[in-house]
């Protein structure tokens, strides 16, 4: 039995006559609907419907929504096409992800994370590649450190656990601290291992996370 064909995403553009860029981004979006890249293009001018800027929550232009991602600014044909190649792929949550995080979109990121368990595997795939810029990294502690104890949270232990096996100390580390964020009751004989680790510094973020969930977890009524 063959595989069905990846099915085009759809693209609308949101552009105003006066803008420098629009025309580029528009006549991208066109070749890619030529070529098949993109399904079907929807472009709306912003002068004569305005109130589709408020619908949107648009501030600038152009403005492109080409499958699940939103993108502002002059992109030219091949970053479309690329992001269009990315459209339904782990790789291309990611590289939405660290865009939006690197960009300081961290509440816009929160609500993609809290919507769809997608992204929450997107970070995972940020967090265990080594080129993620810091910047990125630290948006994403934020964004972590902020759902602490969250059911959603919880969601990450086994890719985290994974992670925890790393060859690099940095993201075994990372592991560690992130793992001790979610209290959930399956991390602390990952943290009692990685508290052993050969490098000090996991050792050091481990041991604290062992002694976080220990002050958290519930005194014992009979003691």
């Amino acid at each position: 039995m063959t595989a069905s064909p990846r099915r085009a995403p759809d693209a609308l553009l949101l552009l105003t006559s006066a803008c420098p860029f629009c025309p580029t981004v528009l006549k991208g979006l066109s070749e890619l609907v030529k070529t098949g890249e993109i399904g079907r293009l929807e472009v709306i001018n912003l002068d004569q419907h305005p109130e589709a800027a408020a619908r949107h929550k648009v501030r600038s232009v152009p403005w492109v929504r080409l499958g699940p991602y939103e993108l502002d600014g002059l992109r030219s044909e091949a970053e479309l096409k690329q992001w269009a190649e990315r459209t339904g792929t782990p790789e291309g949550a990611a590289a939405y992800l660290s865009e939006l995080l690197a960009t300081g979109e961290l509440a816009k990121v929160t609500d993609l994370v809290n919507q769809d368990s997608v992204h929450l595997d997107a970070l995972a795939l940020l967090l265990g590649d080594t080129e993620t810029d810091l910047h990125v990294r630290l948006g994403i502690g934020a964004l972590l450190e902020g759902m602490q104890g969250s059911p959603v949270l919880a969601r990450l232990v086994e890719p985290l656990a994974r992670l925890a096996e790393s060859p690099e100390a940095r993201i075994r580390g990372d592991a560690a601290h992130f793992l001790a964020l979610t209290r959930d009751p399956r991390v602390p004989p990952i943290l009692a291992r990685l508290a052993r680790d050969a490098d000090p510094g996991v050792r050091e973020v481990a041991a604290e996370g062992v002694a976080t969930l220990s002050a958290a977890r519930p005194a014992d009524p009979g003691t």
